[in-house]
């Protein structure tokens, strides 16, 4: 998890590294490509088998990652990579504060309007263009999680995410062609946005995988909460972008309301009871043990029925 998260921020900075060259258009282009090869690789879908009901939440699954990475990489460009990859994160908090359902979730939701107010402090310099990508990114990452879950649901696996991506990726090849033939990429610049389309989508895709396999999907969303405290230290590091104590006590509070919502989420039904086995007493069922559920892996109990197909949610954004 900690690689992930580091990797995908590093990734980030790594790619504004190329913004003077080919822009932010140029570079998310390349990403794009990386991500639809990674992922198809990965998915292998059978878009010929797709229904129309199934193509839908796909295709709109497609055009949320078309304009979620552009909108943080341009917001990147503008306020610095700690900002705007905090300002994004308030997609997937707000989707985790409205599925907690608890009492206190508005005193959380104050604490974070509080907290944005002081990440952006308007005043005569304040880019709000910059500003204003940033939020767009953030709905943009609260619609892929939710339009996941649709997906997940009507396909199996990584088919659905797979399709989204290649998708993704033929929407920017004629704008990235276009970009590339504008602005001629030299060839440091050209590995920098490569490297970021490594980075940011095949490491933490890999890495989220293994790490799924063994711990609970909460747990995970839980430590992605660290990704802006990440994205403020590896801007000040590899970028030079300076943020003051009050921005960081701002970061240290929505991550805490992150972690804190995503915390108290139910993440599985209540499952039935098995039914006793015929033959057998009721401690020798117990020490069959319970069933287990990890993402990607569902073990049931030996005197367990088997449990119905989950459908894949993927935390991640490729």
């Amino acid at each position: 998890m900690l690689g992930s998260g580091l990797s995908n921020q590093v990734g980030a900075s790594v790619a504004a590294l190329a913004f003077p060259v080919l822009g932010p258009v140029g570079v998310v282009a390349v990403r794009q490509w990386v991500a639809a090869a990674v992922l198809l690789g990965a998915g292998r879908p059978k878009l010929r088998s797709f229904t129309t009901a199934q193509w839908r939440p796909v295709l709109g699954l497609a055009a949320v990652f078309a304009a979620m990475n552009l909108t943080l990489f341009m917001a990147i460009d503008r306020i610095g990579l700690g900002l705007a990859v905090t300002l994004e994160f308030l997609g997937p908090l707000t989707v985790a504060l409205a599925g907690s359902r608890r009492r206190t979730n508005p005193v959380g939701a104050l604490a974070v309007a509080a907290a944005v107010v002081v990440l952006t402090r308007p005043r005569p310099s304040t880019d709000y263009l910059g500003i204003g990508l940033a939020l767009l990114a953030a709905v943009c990452w609260g619609c892929y999680i939710l339009l996941n879950r649709t997906v997940g649901r009507r396909l199996p696996g990584l088919q659905g995410s797979a399709a989204a991506a290649a998708v993704s990726g033929l929407l920017y090849l004629p704008v990235g062609v276009a970009v590339l033939w504008l602005h001629r990429p030299t060839v440091p610049a050209l590995l920098c946005a490569l490297a970021a389309g490594v980075l940011s989508s095949a490491v933490p895709f890999l890495a989220d995988l293994l790490a799924l396999r063994r711990i609970p999907a909460h747990f995970f969303g839980i430590f992605m909460s660290v990704n802006p405290v990440f994205a403020a230290l590896v801007g000040l590091l590899v970028l030079d972008q300076h943020i003051d104590m009050a921005s960081w006590l701002a970061i240290a509070v929505i991550v805490t309301a992150n972690a804190l919502a995503v915390g108290t989420v139910a993440q599985h039904p209540k499952e039935k009871k098995a039914p006793r086995m015929p033959g057998r007493s009721r401690g020798a069922q117990s020490r069959a043990g319970p069933r287990i559920w990890l993402p990607g892996l569902i073990r049931p109990g030996p005197t367990a029925e088997p449990p119905e197909p989950r459908p894949a949610i993927h935390l991640t954004k490729p």
